[in-house]
């Protein structure tokens, strides 16, 4: 009876160290493999330490210490990325041979964000925005909303009454606001289960790349400022987040299951140890 006990006990043993094995498993993966080199980081750039230089003047330091805190510089997309220049080699910095740019006109702004934001660019300069811009050389541009160097992630929260109310009235601009707002909600929603679920050790790498396809479609939306457009398509939006829900549903279901599996295991081994104990106790007191 003592060897078939012992036996359990040790089986328990192995079973809790696969389970440890595999939760270290999925700790190293959602580490190292899905963020190879483990959080941000600030490369050398010429540009950074001469304007945040204490030798700069106050004007010119701006620039840096406001991108240290933006989007941008959490994402690692520093001062070259937009200015051009060659950010490895002070001598270099403002070459224009390394495409130096400088700072853009009002109406070169556009092109200047759209490197990289592309289809927002396309539906910028298709609306109403757009056109005000270039017809008369003072219409909003990126600029207007999203800040220069201290931008900030989007979100509904940039129309506002007291930003929007600079160019015209809120009515309009509130209209997209309301149309916006279910969408958007459950984008915050969906992806703070994501994260949540990446922190338990559940990836769900096609569900966050399905999110982020209709995450940067949803802004891209954003900017045609067409309320109607809006909400034509919010069904379509609705469905692909459906989804990306049920898989995250899911997924909660079999985080529970390891959770609670992981408890009763550990039980099972509480118990089978302090059998053995009282056995071996009862064994010793014969003698």
């Amino acid at each position: 009876m003592i060897a078939t006990i012992t036996k359990l006990t040790i089986l328990a043993i192995l079973l809790l160290a696969t389970t440890s094995q595999a939760s270290y498993r999925e700790l190293f993966e959602k580490e190292f493999m899905s963020n190879p080199w483990g959080g941000n980081r600030e490369a050398h750039s010429a540009c950074v330490e001469c304007h945040a230089s204490e030798m700069m003047k106050a004007p010119m330091r701006e620039p840096v210490f406001a991108w240290r805190d933006s989007w941008h510089a959490q994402n690692e997309v520093s001062c070259h990325d937009c200015h051009g220049g060659g950010p490895d080699d002070a001598s270099m910095s403002m070459s224009h041979q390394r495409g130096f740019k400088g700072t853009p006109t009002l109406q070169e702004i556009p092109q200047f964000c759209g490197k990289c934001h592309l289809g927002i660019l396309q539906n910028f300069l298709e609306s109403g925005h757009g056109k005000a811009l270039f017809e008369t050389n003072s219409g909003p541009n990126c600029v207007t909303c999203h800040g220069s160097h201290d931008i900030k992630p989007a979100s509904i929260d940039i129309i506002n009454e007291q930003r929007c109310s600079q160019c015209h009235l809120y009515d309009r601009a509130m209209l997209m606001r309301q149309a916006l707002f279910t969408i958007e909600k459950r984008l915050s929603g969906i992806q703070t289960n994501l994260n949540e679920l990446r922190e338990s050790g559940i990836l769900l790498q096609t569900q966050r790349k399905d999110f982020f396809r209709a995450h940067s479609d949803f802004r891209t939306l954003f900017h045609t400022i067409d309320v109607n457009l809006v909400k034509e398509k919010t069904d379509e939006f609705m469905g692909r987040l459906d989804r990306i829900e049920t898989d995250t549903r899911a997924a909660y279901v079999e985080l529970a299951f390891r959770k609670n599996f992981s408890g009763y295991l550990l039980l099972l081994f509480l118990f089978l140890a302090f059998g053995t104990l009282m056995l071996i106790r009862t064994g010793e007191n014969k003698k």
